[in-house]
C-alpha cells in the first residue's frame, strides 16, 4: 500500500477552486455547504512563521516592556511610614486595602475603582475606533504570553517547515525530547506567572522566603497552580482559539468601529488581479500579489488577511512584515498589505485621492468620556477626605422606652483615619436635645468628644442616646454626627434619624 503524502492542513485549505459563480475559494470555502457543515470542527494546528520586520519587533518590545512590569512591579518598594505596608503596589486582603504607590483605596472608596474600569473600557472603544484591536494584537495578555510560547515552541522545535515535519513525523526519541523540553519550559513560564501574581496579595520577599522552605498557605499553593494550569493551556495549547472563541472583545469591537478605522487592511485596488509572476515577466494589467501566501504562514491566527476584515484578526500586522519581505525581492513598493482604511481602499478604486478621517462622531463621543471620567477621577482624588465616619443606628430593636418613660436609640460609630499618623478627632452629635450620650467604654460625654483613632485604622464605637419623653418628638427626628480634625480643620459630617416610636 502506498503511504500517503504528508500534508499540511492549513495549507490545503489554501488550494484554489473555481465556484459555480465564476469567484476563486478555497476547499474548505467550497466544502462549507449546509449537508457538509458540522456541529464541531477540530482544531487545525497553526504554525505560523517566523518573521523578521518593524511588526515583529515592535511585539518583542511590547512583550519585554509588559512582561517586565508584571514580573517586576511587586518587587517595588514605597515608604509609607512605620506600621504599613512597604510594597508599592498591593491588594491587601488582610486589612482591605489597596495600595499603589502613593494612593491607598479604602473599601468605601470602591468607586475608584469603578472609574478605573470606566476609563479602560472608554479607551479601549477609542483605540478601536481610531488604529483597530490593537490591544489584543500587542498588549492582551493572552497574545503576550501566546508569542512567549511560541517563541520557545520555534527555538526548540524549528520555524514553520520543521515543526510541520516534526507534527507528522513517528513518535521517536529525538521527537519526544524536543516535546517534552517545549512543554518543560512552558511549564516554567506557567508557574512564574502564576507566582508573580499571588505576590500582587503579599509582601513579595516574605512570601518567596515562605514558597521556597514550604511555609506559605495552602490557599497561595492552589492559586499558583490554578494560574499555572490556565496560562500553560490557554497560551500554550489554545492559543487562537482563546481570541476566536472565548474572548467576548472581537463581537463587541464590531458595534465599536467602522470602515474608516486605521486597521491591517490587504489593498486590493493595488493587489488585484493577484496571481504567480515569474522573474522577467511584465506587471502590465495585474496585480502586485503573487498569491505567495506568505502573509497565511506568518499569521498566528492562521487566516487570510486577503479575504478581508475577519473577527479572528487581531491587528498584529505580522502579515505586513511578511508581505513587505515579498515585494521587496519582487521589486514591487511595500505596503500591499498596511494599516489603511476599508473607506481608503474603496476610494482608490473611485479613482478618489485616500484621506485619514481620526475625527469622527464616534471618536469625539469616546474622548468627551475619557475626558470627563478623567477629571471626575482627578478632582475625587485631589479632594478626597483623610477623616471618614459611617454611622450605624441599631433596627432590633429600633429603640427603647426607658421606666421613666424616655426614649433610647443605639448606634455604631465607625471612625476612620486614612493618615499615616495617630489623630485626635472630635466627635460632636446635634439636631436633638439628648438628655445623655454614652459611648460604651468611654463613658457618658458631653460632645464635643475628643476620640484617639490609630493610623491607617478604624475605630468603631457604640453610642447609646436618650431622649427625654417631653422631648421626643411624635415618629423619627433626624440627628447629625460630626467627626472633625481640629488639626487640619477637615470634618465629616453623617445624617440620621432618631426614633421614639410615637404616631401623634
Amino acid at each position: 500500500m502506498t503511504a500517503l503524502p504528508n500534508i499540511d492542513l492549513r495549507q490545503a485549505q489554501t488550494v484554489p477552486v473555481m465556484a459555480a459563480d465564476g469567484v476563486t475559494r478555497s476547499e474548505a470555502e467550497a466544502s462549507n455547504s449546509a449537508a457538509n457543515r458540522k456541529l464541531y470542527k477540530s482544531r487545525v494546528p497553526i504554525y505560523p512563521k517566523e518573521m523578521d520586520g518593524i511588526y515583529r519587533y515592535i511585539k518583542w518590545a511590547m512583550m519585554a516592556f509588559t512582561l517586565s512590569i508584571y514580573y517586576l512591579v511587586p518587587w517595588l518598594r514605597w515608604d509609607r511610614g512605620a506600621g504599613a505596608p512597604h510594597q508599592a503596589v498591593l491588594v491587601d486582603m488582610t486589612h482591605e486595602r489597596l495600595y499603589f504607590f502613593f494612593i491607598e483605596i479604602w473599601p468605601q472608596e470602591v468607586y475608584y475603582i469603578t472609574g478605573l474600569l470606566i476609563l479602560s473600557a472608554v479607551a479601549l472603544f477609542l483605540i478601536n475606533a481610531l488604529f483597530g484591536r490593537l490591544w489584543c494584537g500587542y498588549s492582551c495578555p493572552q497574545t503576550v504570553w501566546t508569542d512567549l510560547f511560541i517563541w520557545v515552541e520555534t527555538k526548540i522545535e524549528g520555524d514553520r517547515g520543521a515543526r510541520i515535519r516534526l507534527a507528522a513525523e513517528p513518535w521517536t526519541l529525538r521527537k519526544v525530547a524536543k516535546r517534552v523540553s517545549k512543554h518543560a519550559i512552558w511549564l516554567g513560564f506557567a508557574v512564574a506567572t502564576g507566582g508573580a501574581w499571588v505576590f500582587y496579595f503579599n509582601d513579595a520577599p516574605t512570601l518567596l522566603h515562605q514558597l521556597m522552605t514550604g511555609a506559605a498557605s495552602f490557599g497561595v499553593y492552589s492559586a499558583i497552580a490554578i494560574l499555572a494550569f490556565t496560562t500553560y493551556t490557554l497560551g500554550g495549547l489554545m492559543r487562537e482559539q482563546v481570541c476566536t472563541y472565548m474572548c467576548p472583545w472581537p463581537r463587541i469591537q464590531a458595534a465599536m468601529t467602522d470602515n474608516e478605522a486605521l486597521s491591517v487592511t490587504y489593498r486590493r485596488d493595488r493587489g488585484e488581479p493577484r496571481g504567480a509572476h515569474r522573474k522577467g515577466e511584465p506587471w502590465d494589467n495585474r496585480g502586485s500579489c503573487i498569491d505567495c501566501n506568505q502573509c497565511v504562514a506568518a499569521c498566528p491566527m492562521g487566516i487570510d488577511i486577503r479575504d478581508g476584515s475577519q473577527l479572528e484578526c487581531i491587528n498584529c500586522a505580522l502579515c505586513v512584515d511578511a508581505c513587505d519581505e515579498v515585494m521587496l525581492r519582487i521589486g514591487q513598493p511595500k505596503g500591499l498589505i498596511a494599516f489603511d482604511t476599508e473607506a481608503n481602499v474603496l476610494r482608490r478604486l473611485k479613482g478618489d485621492k485616500p484621506r485619514f478621517r481620526f475625527l469622527r462622531p464616534r471618536t469625539m463621543l469616546y474622548s468627551a468620556i475619557l475626558v470627563v471620567v478623567s477629571a471626575i477621577m482627578l478632582f475625587s482624588l485631589v479632594d478626597r477626605r483623610t477623616v471618614d465616619l459611617d454611622v450605624l443606628r441599631d433596627r432590633n430593636p429600633n429603640f427603647v422606652t426607658l421606666a421613666d418613660g424616655a426614649v433610647r436609640n443605639g448606634y455604631t460609630l465607625k471612625l476612620m483615619n486614612r493618615d499615616q499618623a495617630p489623630r485626635v478627632l472630635n466627635l460632636a452629635v446635634s439636631g436633638i436635645a439628648a438628655r445623655e450620650i454614652n459611648i460604651i467604654g468611654v463613658g457618658v460625654v458631653v460632645p464635643p468628644v475628643p476620640l484617639g483613632v490609630d493610623p491607617d485604622r478604624v475605630r468603631t464605637l457604640r453610642l447609646l442616646i436618650t431622649v427625654d419623653r417631653s422631648r421626643v418628638r411624635p415618629g423619627t427626628q433626624a440627628v447629625t454626627f460630626s467627626l472633625t480634625d481640629p488639626a487640619r480643620g477637615e470634618t465629616r459630617t453623617v445624617e440620621t434619624v432618631f426614633v421614639s416610636g410615637d404616631q401623634k
